[in-house]
C-alpha cells in the first residue's frame, strides 16, 4: 500500500453533503426528444463522481503517474425530471459508506436555477492497482481523508432512493 503520495494534494472538502461539482448540460447531450439524453446521465454522475476523487486525492495524477485507479463496480440512475441543453446542473454526494477498498456514493443532480431534483446515482466504486489491475487499499493518505469525509457525512439521513431494488409493482 502506498504511504505517501507523490504528489501535493487538494485542500479537502469535507461538507456534508459535498457541494463540490457544476456542470451544464451540453448540446450534444440533447437527444431527438429535446432533453438530456439518458446515457449522459450517467456521464454527468461519473464527472461528479471523478470531483469526489479529486477530492480525495485521486485525480489524473494517480493515473498518469501509474499509480493506480478507480473502477466503478455497479451503479443505479433514477431520472426524475427533464433537464434541457444548456441547463445548469448542481451536485450533491453523500459518502454513504467505505472501507479499506472501496466506497458507496450517492449523488443527487439538482437544476442549478430551478432547484428542483433531476436525477439521482448511486455507484460503488474500488481502487484498482495499476500494475496488476486488481483491487488494492486505498494509498494511507486517501484513507485518512476518507475518514474525515466519513466524520461529517456518517450521520446524515440515508437517502430514500439509496438501495432501492428495481422491477414493477403489482396491481391487485
Amino acid at each position: 500500500m502506498l504511504v505517501t503520495l507523490p504528489y501535493e494534494m487538494p485542500e479537502l472538502v469535507t461538507r456534508a453533503p459535498l457541494d463540490v461539482h457544476t456542470s451544464t448540460v451540453l448540446p450534444e447531450w440533447v437527444d431527438w426528444n429535446g432533453h438530456m439524453n439518458l446515457a449522459f446521465y450517467v456521464t454527468a454522475f461519473d464527472q461528479a463522481s471523478g470531483a469526489f476523487m479529486r477530492n480525495i486525492g485521486l485525480g489524473r495524477r494517480y493515473v498518469d503517474g501509474k499509480l493506480g485507479m478507480t473502477f466503478v463496480l455497479e451503479t443505479h440512475v433514477t431520472y426524475d425530471r427533464e433537464m434541457k441543453g444548456g441547463a445548469p446542473m448542481r451536485f450533491t454526494t453523500q459518502l454513504l459508506a467505505r472501507d479499506a477498498k472501496r466506497v458507496h456514493l450517492f449523488h443527487e443532480m439538482h437544476h442549478a436555477e430551478q432547484g428542483y431534483l433531476a436525477a439521482t446515482n448511486e455507484s460503488i466504486i474500488m481502487n484498482i492497482d495499476y500494475a496488476s489491475r486488481r483491487s488494492a487499499p486505498w494509498p494511507v493518505q486517501v484513507a485518512e481523508r476518507l475518514e474525515a469525509v466519513w466524520a461529517t457525512h456518517k450521520d446524515l439521513p440515508r437517502p430514500a432512493k439509496a438501495g432501492r431494488v428495481m422491477g414493477l409493482t403489482k396491481k391487485t
